[in-house]
């Protein structure tokens, strides 16, 4: 007749795997099981050592005795006692009396609670999953020679039974914690971007008041002025030939003065919106340059555009201008090509050109191409430069998702 008693350790040992079932955490973990750890390993105080992912840092969780070890941050691995253990380099530690074993005792090791609570007998096996060490098992007693060989095989039974647990909280606490540094990193970013956005907005709004002063006062007293030399050029006193440069010079000064306002404040964009403020600017840089530049502008917004803030617009005027300055005056190109696209989700613009193309855009000396990306930024925009892909010349796309995109107030 078969003899089916169980042995009384395998109770405990399925009592463990019992008791890990739900547990959610390293200390509840601990709590849990040590009750049955101790009904095959009895100890004054029992720890779980865990290795950080990185390799360098290991943290302790603690039942019985409390010690310095489990109130620490994570501590560097090379300051632990059982650094040999977590290292791989011994198999297991046993000591009868480790309040004097040189081995937990060296320069920089953080033994001090092995001599403070009188840990004289101590045991430690290694958690591992796979192959790769984890952490270790500790337990401890104040007795000396306390522990033999057979209760480092019994040891090495339960950390088979809490690595895969172990294992597992580990990685879930890793992603926990990387989604909270990830958070707060975007937290900052959208606080520093909105920051900025209203830092831009003030800077903006600056810029339109200057543009208006100079056209109320400095374009009218250059205006006046101009009238007056023009008088004075009839005068049979006073000798045109030394008046007339000094009126031309005048005239291309109000002239340049007048581009100045019209870009410090683009009333055509308030006035009619962002497709015709860029069709506007296009024609008229074309113009202005003397080159024979085709020119288009596609736009099947259906209006979407002038639907974003006032702010957002603006960004997005700004970019399509320095993008069009750079291609006019810089790639020679003999066509420039603006598309306006508004879907769903995400409003994409590009400027694209046929002249002489960009080579490395991180290479490139100025400030052009990193005012745009920050424009792009600021408005939580992707913003992409290269050459364009259908020959040569360079595109410039800007691609805006409309959920992070604010809508007018009066929409």
């Amino acid at each position: 007749m078969l003899n089916t008693a169980r042995s009384p350790l395998f109770d405990h040992y399925l009592g463990i795997s019992r008791l890990l079932a739900g547990q959610l955490d390293f200390n509840s973990i601990i709590q849990a099981v040590a009750v049955e750890i101790g009904h095959i390993i009895p100890h004054d105080h029992l720890d779980v050592c865990i290795k950080m992912l990185d390799g360098k840092y290991h943290i302790a969780y603690e039942s019985g005795l409390e010690t310095a070890w489990s109130k620490q941050p994570p501590a560097l691995l090379t300051g632990s006692p059982i650094r040999s253990l977590l290292s791989g380099e011994v198999g297991h530690l046993l000591s009868g009396n480790a309040c004097d074993d040189p081995r937990f005792h060296f320069d920089g090791a953080f033994s001090s609670p092995i001599i403070a609570l009188s840990l004289r007998s101590r045991l430690h096996v290694p958690l591992r999953v796979q192959g790769d060490i984890i952490g270790a098992l500790s337990c401890s007693s104040h007795q000396p020679d306390f522990y033999t060989m057979q209760d480092v095989e019994n040891a090495r039974s339960i950390a088979d039974l809490l690595a895969p647990y172990f294992f597992a909280l580990r990685a879930a606490e890793q992603a926990k914690r990387s989604a909270v540094v990830e958070t707060e990193a975007r937290a900052r970013e959208e606080g520093l971007r909105l920051g900025a956005l209203k830092l831009t907005e003030a800077l903006e709004a600056e810029r339109q008041r200057i543009g208006m002063d100079l056209h109320d006062q400095t374009l009218a007293d250059l205006t006046r002025l101009a009238r007056r030399m023009e008088r004075l050029t009839h005068l049979p006193d006073v000798p045109g030939d030394a008046l007339e440069p000094l009126f031309r010079s005048l005239q291309h000064c109000m002239h340049d003065l007048r581009q100045i306002i019209e870009e410090a404040k683009p009333s055509v964009l308030h006035l009619f919106g962002v497709a015709q403020a860029i069709e506007n600017h296009l024609e008229r840089s074309v113009r202005d340059s003397g080159l024979p530049i085709d020119w288009q502008v596609v736009d099947d917004g259906d209006g979407k555009l002038d639907a974003l803030e006032q702010t957002v617009t603006i960004a997005l005027f700004r970019i399509v201008q320095e993008a069009v300055n750079n291609a006019i005056r810089h790639a020679q190109p003999s066509r420039v090509e603006v598309q306006l696209h508004c879907g769903y989700s995400e409003v994409v613009i590009t400027v694209t050109d046929d002249g002489t193309g960009i080579g490395d855009p991180h290479e490139r000396i100025g400030h052009g191409i990193d005012n745009m990306r920050t424009r792009a930024r600021l408005i939580g925009a992707r913003f992409e430069i290269g050459n364009s892909a259908d020959g040569p010349g360079t595109g410039v796309k800007v691609t805006l998702p409309l959920r992070r995109a604010g809508r007018r107030k009066d929409q």
